[in-house]
């Protein structure tokens, strides 16, 4: 399911989003200097489980390295998918 995802970052508004089957998900933030406050991940219950946040969180994550930010995990799926995902561990501000 992830693999055909389109996903699209939306600097304007601090969001990385995509849509299935007519819904969107999104995984919000907002920039504080160099650190990219994660403040939101979105995927309507219709649509749960299916990979589509962790998807939207790697794409968002990604961008942060090229970027050179940090990341700072406000919203708790993001906190959670940082500690199951060691190999991002290098851009959690402490």
């Amino acid at each position: 399911m992830t693999d055909a995802l389109t996903i699209v970052h939306r600097p304007e508004i601090g969001r990385f989003e995509t849509h299935v089957e007519g819904l969107q998900c999104e995984a919000d933030y907002r920039l504080d200097g160099n650190i990219m406050r994660m403040t939101h991940t979105g995927v309507p219950h219709a649509l749960e489980g299916r990979g589509i946040a962790a998807a939207l969180v790697k794409a968002a994550l990604t961008w942060a390295r090229e970027q050179g930010h940090q990341v700072d995990p406000i919203c708790s799926y993001v906190a959670v998918y940082l500690r199951r995902h060691p190999e991002w561990a290098d851009l959690r501000v402490d």
